[in-house]
Formats: C-alpha cells, structure tokens, sequence
C-alpha cells in the first residue's frame, strides 16, 4: 500500500512538470503523449489501489471473501457496456 502510494505521488508529480515550450514537432507531441500516458498510469494504479483498500476493509469486517465478491475485473470490464 505504501509503495503504491509513492508511486501514485511520483507520478503526479511528474505530470505537475511543465512541457518544454521550446520542443517542437514531433518532440513536443511525444511529450505530451508521456505526460497523458502517466495520467492513465496513475489513475489505473489509483483505482486498484482503492480496491485493494476496500478488499482489506471487507476481510477486516467480515473475515474473509464471500463468493458474491469479485474483485477479479477490471475498471473497463465493470464499465463496459454490454
């Protein structure tokens, strides 16, 4: 939980970063594209660990994992239209 935690942190941080408004071109486009790309990063990393939080608050108040919980999908599964 904790090291989730930092690197929820560090990724924040490095999306805080301005892009260097001297790139230009492709240059610029890439950045852009790593700083989105660590946006999508942590906002997975920050859903799952929320998951894990409720998944550790479920076993602490109930003592184990009934069959009706599934913590097995994903955030796009659980979203999915069908």
């Amino acid at each position: 939980m904790n090291s989730m935690a930092v690197a929820i942190d560090n990724m924040i941080e490095e999306v805080k970063k301005p892009v260097d408004p001297e790139a230009g071109g492709s240059a610029r486009k890439a950045e852009l594209q790593a700083v989105k790309q660590t946006a999508v990063d942590c906002k997975e990393l920050l859903v799952e660990r929320q998951k894990l939080e409720q998944m550790m608050k479920d076993l602490t108040l109930g003592g184990e994992v009934s069959e009706g919980k599934d913590y097995t999908g994903g955030f796009a599964e659980k979203f999915s239209k069908k």
